[in-house]
């Protein structure tokens, strides 16, 4: 969907290879042998997440320009 905003002009192409490794973080957390990275407690201490997050702040820089916002709450739905 990414490259697909960016062909739009609603996505800078710059931020494409970010989105791309915050899509390769996830990956790498996903089945059944990473559930655990998926509990609530192991929002604020995996080290994927960590770098999911700093990723899309450097995403947010990028398209929004300077970021001091803190990011949006996570809602776990189950």
């Amino acid at each position: 969907m990414a490259e697909a905003l960016a062909d739009e002009g609603q996505l800078n192409r710059g931020v494409l290879p970010d989105l791309r490794q915050i899509d390769a973080v996830l990956d790498e957390m996903s089945g059944a042998e990473s559930a655990d990275r998926w509990a609530k407690d192991a929002l604020s201490v995996d080290e994927g997440w960590h770098r999911a997050r700093r990723l899309a702040r450097q995403v947010l820089v990028a398209e929004l320009g300077e970021w001091r916002l803190p990011l949006p709450e996570i809602t776990v739905i189950r």
